[in-house]
């Protein structure tokens, strides 16, 4: 796949964007590591981590802990070389509580399209298994016939 580098316009921020989102919901920490720079910057709610090194490592402890997890990404808005993304994702713990958790990032990119930089925001909400809204199979990208994320909600 041809990286998307910046300048970004609609189109490619909107790419970009859904390209992060079916690399995550594969939940691959090799794959998803190698989208951002060697040295990346990433703060991630009360961590902050430096290096694909560290990034892979988190990626890897949070999808065995956050299981059947399925994330939804929506472009907020862009500049040149920046991204604001708004997201939902939901995931069940190892007794089976299921939590969809809501959040913003904000993306800066270096000139070969790498993250260069992450900060997220986030906050878990418990649900009810029957107040799902992500229903795809287990691993994988979000079906094209998918919703996305709820106006409101």
């Amino acid at each position: 796949m041809t990286a998307i580098k910046p300048p970004f316009n609609f189109a490619t921020a909107t790419a970009k964007v859904r390209a992060a989102e079916d690399a995550w919901n594969s939940r691959d920490p090799e794959t998803v590591s190698l989208a951002y720079s060697p040295d990346s910057e990433w703060r991630n709610r009360d961590q902050f981590l430096q290096g694909r090194d560290q990034i892979r490592e988190f990626l890897a402890g949070k999808w065995e802990r956050e299981l059947d997890y399925r994330l939804v990404k929506s472009l907020w808005s862009y500049s040149e070389n920046r991204i604001g993304v708004r997201f939902q994702y939901e995931y069940h713990d190892a007794d089976g509580q299921w939590f969809r958790a809501y959040g913003n990032e904000l993306w800066e990119f270096d000139e070969a399209g790498l993250m260069r930089r992450r900060e997220a925001s986030i906050n878990d909400v418990p649900i009810p298994a029957d107040q799902r809204r992500f229903h795809w199979p287990t691993s994988g990208p979000r079906p094209l016939m998918h919703a996305g994320i709820p106006d409101v909600a």
